[in-house]
C-alpha cells in the first residue's frame, strides 16, 4: 500500500498562500492549485490572517518614559 503523508506548511508559506487570497487578483481555486493544498484550506488561512492582522503591531512600541530633567518643556 501507498501511504502518502500530509504536506506541512511553516507559518511563512501560510501567510504567502493567505496574502495572495487576500490581494484578490486570483481565485482561491487557482491559489489553491498553485500551491498545492485545498481551497478551503486557503479560505481558512485567509480568515486567520485577517483576525489577527491586528495583533501583529501590539506591544511593538510601549510609551515612552518622560524624563522632568531631560525635556523641561514637558
Amino acid at each position: 500500500m501507498n501511504e502518502s503523508k500530509r504536506k506541512v506548511f511553516t507559518e511563512t508559506q501560510k501567510a504567502k498562500v493567505a496574502l495572495e487570497a487576500i490581494k484578490g487578483t486570483k481565485t482561491i481555486n487557482e491559489i489553491a492549485l498553485e500551491h498545492g493544498v485545498h481551497p478551503n484550506q486557503v479560505s481558512q488561512w485567509k480568515k486567520e490572517l485577517l483576525e489577527n492582522a491586528g495583533s501583529l503591531f501590539e506591544g511593538k512600541r510601549g510609551s515612552k518614559v518622560v524624563n522632568a530633567q531631560s525635556d523641561p518643556d514637558r
